[in-house]
């Protein structure tokens, strides 16, 4: 009960139900009396992972699955509707991987039946919660209100300094070739410390990031990129003082290369790297491209003793992967066990608005905000330091200092 802030008990013993003098609520297949029943759909009796028949049908402003007899107060199981989305069940079943092996949106339940800009699980809660003070109306709820986290991932810190010699030599080369003579004269003035690097904002991030009481946290890759664009030499001292700038002000979390991500050793000698940096504990981790392969990497990070994780977002797509704005703990199917690693939802990406019109940004932007508020949950998305470019569009600094940095 996360989401409503209630605290539960849980027993398979009719004599404690029964015994019980507060509010209780009974759920299966059948009531034992008179007590609220919730009517379970089986999917939390299941062992393993099988293929399921899912038909979404609508329930008042939302939609729903799992539907149940009149015997119980909702229409709907949304436990095991719940507990389908939040453990990711979909991603156990086979499926055809994206070229970065990731889990294709295309896929999801969300983007089929178009319900994935909803936290519908956090609306399922709620309507939960009114049955609950309707049949309880002394029952009290904890009070919650909503939280705004930005992100930024800082995959490219530079376009030009810090990449050396050779990598210059390259960036030089393949600009001439292409007859980007701006480009050459940027590069050249960059180098020679006469004009700012264009990717390197954090100035400014942090010096909006300091009037906000919200938290931020920014990724920086300390292992190979992806691309040899992106890749720059991360044992300069120069680097190293760009994340102990960031990690004065705000929260500094590591964005494992993708090579790590499939590779323990990898993972273990990244974190310890970051942990050398900062010289904290490191906390939060996000995976290269958004590839969660599950339940193997999510694994690897309960064993790396990570506290969050925040690669729950589809790249180019906009919309709760996991049903919710609420963090969540992550549930192993396979292991059927609850781990303490936090998983972090995350709404969107900037890179997911990439087609969309600005009109189409703000008005998207502004409706998941406004359902993320009504459920009091966690309003998460994804920039880029390079957003912030002098050299791009101004539309994600307004929207990242408006709307992300605003206190609630």
């Amino acid at each position: 009960m996360r989401i409503l802030g209630l605290e539960v008990g849980f027993t398979s013993v009719i004599e404690e139900l029964i015994a019980h003098s507060g509010p209780k609520i009974s759920y299966g297949k059948q009531p034992m009396g008179n007590e609220l029943f919730i009517q379970s759909q089986g999917l939390l009796t299941e062992q393993g992972v099988e293929s399921i028949d899912i038909t979404v049908k609508p329930w008042e402003e939302t939609i729903c699955f799992f539907p149940v007899s009149e015997k119980s107060a909702l229409p709907f199981d949304i436990f095991s509707a719940g507990f389908y989305l939040l453990s990711r069940y979909e991603e156990y079943l086979p499926h055809v991987k994206d070229e970065r092996g990731r889990y294709p949106v295309s896929e999801s339940l969300g983007y089929k039946e178009k319900f994935l800009q909803q936290p519908v699980v956090d609306v399922w809660a709620y309507k939960f919660k009114k049955v609950l003070e309707e049949y309880f109306p002394g029952i009290e709820f904890s009070s919650k209100s909503m939280n705004i986290h930005p992100v930024i991932k800082a995959v490219e810190p530079y376009a030009y300094e810090q990449k050396g010699i050779f990598r210059s030599f390259i960036g030089y080369l393949s600009d001439l070739l292409r007859f980007k003579i701006l480009q050459v004269t940027r590069r050249t003035q960059v180098i020679l410390g006469v004009r700012r690097d264009p990717h390197n904002t954090f100035k400014w991030i942090i010096n909006r990031a300091k009037r906000s009481k919200n938290p931020l946290s920014v990724f920086f890759l300390l292992g190979e990129a992806a691309t040899f664009k992106e890749s720059i030499n991360t044992h300069r001292q120069k680097f190293k003082m760009l994340i102990k700038y960031v990690n004065d002000y705000k929260e500094v979390g590591l964005l494992f290369s993708m090579g790590a991500l499939n590779e323990y050793q990898m993972l273990k000698k990244e974190k310890e790297k970051l942990e050398e940096i900062t010289n904290r504990t490191l906390l939060s981790t996000m995976g290269s491209h958004y590839l969660v392969n599950l339940p193997d990497f999510y694994r690897d990070l309960v064993e790396l003793e990570v506290k969050r994780d925040f690669t729950m977002v589809y790249k180019n797509a906009v919309g709760f992967r996991a049903g919710t704005c609420t963090p969540f703990l992550f549930y192993d199917l396979d292991y059927e066990i609850k781990t303490p690693l936090i998983i972090h939802p995350l709404a969107a990406t900037t890179l997911s608005f990439s087609d969309k019109s600005e009109m189409e940004v703000n008005k998207t932007i502004e409706a998941m905000f406004t359902l993320v508020k009504k459920v009091n949950g966690t309003f998460s998305m994804v920039f880029s330091n390079i957003d912030f470019s002098s050299e791009t569009n101004k539309m994600w600094k307004k929207i990242f200092s408006e709307k992300m940095l605003q206190d609630e």
